[in-house]
């Protein structure tokens, strides 16, 4: 007779997590014994690890048919979300795999399910060109001509609002955007939410040379279906605009064509097509559009010409009209009084434009490590560069921020090749360089009150600082606080609380360094530099010692802490 087999103990809540996260990595390695073997062992079908992935996501990513098949019959979720709100079904889409998307859907997905970003799996197939995915999900019922939902708060950012035949035009998957309009019968004139056609993103990647011609080839094909020639991107510029800035004289030509293109229309900046070309230099295009009757008193065209050096543009320019137009310093006094000289230098010096900004990284400039003073659309601005990764992860979390009052926002940005220029209000000095200024009277209170808001905001966030320097704390003119990340080193608290608890005893250090006036460096200033003699010196002593030892009244008690009471400052 068999005897009974023991239940299997559940395993610890580490061993668990071990046991999961070696399922995961047994289904990315494609090892099917060992998801079986783990599995019988307790793990968790429908675990998560980083950024959320399940191993049914994960099979499907592999693209490894019989392993989510397995996983389903194991009990996966179908409905399971990534981080991102992505299922196993949105990324089959990515995958383009048709058997796996057939298996989905045959055990309930929903074919127009969404992730966050409003990408439905149709979508994502356009995105990637998967063109058979595309032409099963159709035949499917996937609605062709939908447009990207997100939330609210995008929504009003004007993001969103894209078509799965938008993304194949961005990407540049000619054949995915033929099969979409002519089998399809995608609508080649609905609009984003920043008012762009299909023509608009597809022109919107510049003249990346792996698909320059691809992108040749659906501009092309587009202007044949009917696309409105008129619409603009998101900075006014026109399709024409932007073929220029391609470099494309075949596209250029191809637009110019169309009798509804108004070859002097212009961008938010005043900027023409003819302008552009002339700012860059191409003689061949610029001789385009004046055969074309393209203005040339827009501009001092003839001043860029020679600042650029180009005998044959000034030649072309002369030839159809054009006139020199001597240029006058502006009347422009900068808001700020501490950078007032650096700012109506840089206005008034030649510097070639980052979309809307200018700037010159150089010493003169700088304000501090990586940062540099900048005018965006002629608004002084604090301009810190980065790598374009790091910089989009950055400007992700700067929108978090935006209903924070003592954290520091994001003005606006600009990408240039592989860089990212993140713009910031302009401040005018960091909290160092505030207390050690002879001049002015200091409210230690106001500005510690100020402080302990910031973090008490960025926690709320989920977040721990981990770098409270006195460099990343920044004033206004106004004199109001602003906390800033310069260095990076902000992680999340997330299951990590301790990490809370480091910012409140770098916060006691701070306390001491702006109560001694910043003399001593902040690593060096202890209780003994407080002169007994101080203001409120028990209050501020009690409030550095419940900082320091963590006190369980947080930064939201402390900041009602007696030493806030009197009107010494």
């Amino acid at each position: 007779m068999e005897l009974p087999k023991k239940a299997s103990t559940p395993p610890s809540t580490k061993a668990a997590e071990v046991l999961n996260s070696e399922l995961n990595a047994a289904v990315k390695y494609r090892d099917k014994e060992a998801v079986l073997e783990l599995l019988e062992r307790g793990a968790d079908v429908n675990s998560k690890v980083d950024s959320g992935w399940t191993p049914l996501q994960t099979a499907v990513q592999t693209r490894e048919e019989d392993l989510v098949r397995l996983l389903l019959d194991r009990g996966a979720s179908l409905h399971a979300r990534k981080d991102n709100g992505g299922t196993a079904f949105t990324e089959a889409g990515i995958r383009g795999d048709v058997g796996i998307l057939q298996l989905l859907l045959e055990r309930g997905s929903d074919i127009n399910d969404r992730d966050i970003n409003g990408f439905t799996a149709f979508m994502e197939a356009a995105w990637y060109g998967k063109e058979e995915a595309l032409r099963f999900l159709y035949s499917r019922g996937a609605e062709v001509n939908v447009r990207r939902e997100t939330s609210e708060e995008k929504a009003k950012l004007h993001k969103g609002g894209a078509t799965a035949l938008m993304d194949a035009c961005r990407e540049r998957h000619f054949s995915a955007v033929k099969i979409l309009v002519q089998e399809m019968g995608a609508d080649v004139n609905i609009r984003d939410n920043r008012d762009r056609n299909a023509l608009i993103h597809a022109l919107k990647k510049g003249s990346d040379k792996k698909r320059y011609q691809s992108a040749v080839s659906i501009v092309r094909f587009l202007l044949e279906h009917g696309v409105d020639v008129k619409s603009k991107d998101e900075c006014g510029k026109t399709a024409l605009i932007l073929a220029v800035e391609m470099e494309s004289p075949e596209l250029v030509m191809a637009l110019l064509e169309k009798d509804e293109i108004d070859i002097d229309d212009v961008d938010e900046e005043g900027n023409t097509a003819l302008m552009v070309a002339v700012e860059k230099g191409d003689c061949e295009i610029a001789k385009l559009l004046c055969g074309k009757g393209a203005r040339t008193d827009h501009g001092n065209l003839l001043a860029v010409a020679r600042r650029n050096r180009s005998l044959s543009m000034e030649n072309l320019l002369l030839e159809h009209k054009a006139r020199f137009v001597p240029e006058t310093p502006r009347e422009w006094e900068p808001n700020s009084k501490r950078w007032r000289a650096q700012l109506k230098k840089l206005d008034q010096m030649y510097r070639p434009m980052i979309g809307k900004l200018k700037i010159f990284p150089y010493i003169q400039q700088k304000i501090q490590d990586g940062i540099y003073l900048g005018l965006h659309g002629g608004t002084e601005v604090a301009v810190r560069i980065t790598r374009s990764a790091e910089g989009n992860k950055e400007k992700e979390f700067l929108e978090e921020c935006s209903h924070c009052e003592h954290l520091l926002k994001l003005f606006q940005s600009e990408k240039e090749k592989d860089c990212m220029y993140l713009c910031f209000p302009l401040w005018e000095k960091n909290l160092q360089e505030h207390l050690q200024d002879p001049e002015g009277q200091k409210d230690y209170k106001a500005a510690l009150k100020m402080i302990f808001q910031a973090v008490r905001e960025l926690h709320s966030l989920r977040f721990a600082h981990q770098d409270l320097q006195p460099r990343n704390f920044v004033i206004d003119l106004g004199g109001k606080i602003y906390l800033a990340d310069f260095g990076n080193k902000r992680r999340s608290i997330k299951g990590r609380e301790e990490l809370v608890n480091s910012d409140l005893k770098a916060s006691s250090l701070l306390v001491l360094y702006i109560l001694t006036g910043g003399r001593k460096p902040l690593q060096q200033v202890g209780i003994k530099d407080l002169a007994p003699d101080s203001p409120d010196y028990t209050e501020a002593l009690d409030l550095v010692q419940s900082l320091s030892s963590c006190d369980e009244r947080g930064l939201e008690g402390l900041s009602k802490h007696p030493y806030f009471w009197s009107n010494q400052r």
